[in-house]
């Protein structure tokens, strides 16, 4: 019977995981893996870990914990701060996955006897151990997971990936879990029910400025550059209908707009820190998303050395710092991080 290691938040898609590979025989410990929260932030890990143990408890399976809160922290936080201070917005899950979930505990569960881990989330595992998209579009959560190593992979389950999200909620009641009716997280998990500008001036300088139009005039004011980032349209104050974010430039404070959304998109960008899943480099037509929750389009991969450049099939939107993943149709083949881009306009 192989023992599994499964990843209890205190939520029904990681209750619902255990309980499906109880009900298929495996050996399953619960384990809650507590984070960092900063102390001015009411603290929901209390809350969350006692949902854990519940769970645990009505399935009738062990349940372990293990503290990560000073790695969430150095690797999750400090990075994604130190982005916001450059104008950079970055993808602070992608590195939980990878640096956490599948990296510390994931190593950890295995050092203690697991032959596997699981976790709740809505991705699958094929044959030849490759990621695929979850069954449900409307939850895949494959974008999230592509910086996931192969040989974890090929020891890691995700029970609910090929079950819809209502189908998931039936299931929590069929077995019994007490955190059936339980309300999806949303957000950023040790941010809290605090706003992203709140969290950031404990640690950097948000300060209101100017914003610029694509000739250089002022044409409107800012709450703080580092809170903006390509291609948003609210936050900011300007005359004249709506205009997006072309620009952010927290070294002095500026945003640039335009009310042209033209202005926005790019031909194609360069991507570094790449990750491909089974250490192979993609094809050179692939479909790609630079945000969860967008339709892919096409695209073209050309390797230039240290980095990897893709041209878009049509004009897209993409922001510095956020993933871009590829796929070859339900196959997630990895990503890199955005770190340039080249512009239909002529704003450089």
């Amino acid at each position: 019977m192989k023992k599994v290691f499964v990843g209890l938040s205190g939520g029904v898609d990681s209750g619902v995981s255990a309980a499906l590979l109880k009900e298929r025989g495996y050996d399953v410990t619960g384990v809650f893996i507590k984070i960092w929260q900063p102390e001015f932030i009411e603290c929901t890990w209390r809350e969350d870990r006692l949902d854990a143990m519940r769970v645990a408890a009505a399935l009738g399976i062990p349940f372990r914990e293990i503290d990560l809160s000073e790695e969430y922290k150095r690797e999750v936080v400090e990075p994604m701060i130190a982005d916001y201070a450059r104008g950079i917005t970055p993808n602070p899950d992608v590195l939980c996955n990878k640096s956490i979930k599948f990296g510390h505990f994931a190593r950890w569960a295995f050092g203690e006897g697991a032959d596997m881990v699981a976790t709740g989330h809505y991705a699958r595992v094929g044959s030849a151990s490759c990621l695929l998209r979850g069954t449900d579009t409307n939850k895949d959560q494959s974008y999230f997971l592509h910086r996931i190593t192969h040989d974890v992979l090929a020891r890691t389950m995700f029970p609910i990936g090929d079950v819809m999200k209502a189908d998931v909620r039936k299931l929590a009641v069929r077995f019994g879990l007490p955190v059936a009716t339980k309300p999806d997280s949303q957000g950023l998990c040790f941010v809290g029910d605090v706003t992203m500008k709140e969290f950031l001036r404990r640690y950097i300088s948000i300060e209101s400025g100017q914003v610029i139009d694509m000739h250089d005039r002022i044409v409107g004011t800012h709450d703080g550059a580092a809170l903006y980032t390509r291609g948003q349209r609210h936050g900011f104050r300007v005359q004249g209908g709506v205009h997006y974010v072309v620009d952010v430039d927290t070294a002095n404070n500026i945003i640039r707009v335009s009310p042209d959304h033209a202005d926005v998109l790019v031909s194609s960008v360069v991507l570094g820190d790449t990750h491909w899943i089974n250490g192979v480099t993609p094809p050179h037509e692939v479909s790609v998303q630079t945000r969860y929750r967008e339709n892919p389009i096409r695209a073209r991969l050309s390797d230039e050395g240290s980095v990897v450049r893709v041209t878009f099939s049509e004009s897209h939107s993409a922001t510095h710092g956020q993933s871009l993943v590829v796929y070859d149709n339900d196959v997630c083949m990895g990503g890199g991080v955005i770190i340039k881009s080249c512009y239909n306009s002529t704003h450089e």
